[in-house]
C-alpha cells in the first residue's frame, strides 16, 4: 500500500561531498548547496538548510 504524502517523514539528512578542490553540502530532499573551498562553510550551509522550517 502506498503512503500518503503527509505520512512520509520530512527529515533532512545532509552530507558533504568533495569535488576536486571544492566541497558542497547535499540533502536527501534534493537540495544542494553551493561549492565552497572551505569544508566548514559547506557544513554551515548544511546546518542552515536543516534549520529551515
Amino acid at each position: 500500500m502506498a503512503r500518503e504524502q503527509s505520512e512520509l517523514p520530512e527529515t533532512h539528512r545532509t552530507t558533504t561531498a568533495e569535488q576536486g578542490r571544492f566541497c558542497l553540502a547535499r540533502c536527501t530532499c534534493g537540495w544542494r548547496g553551493p561549492s565552497r573551498r572551505a569544508r566548514s562553510k559547506a557544513r554551515t550551509d548544511a546546518e542552515e538548510h536543516t534549520a529551515r522550517p
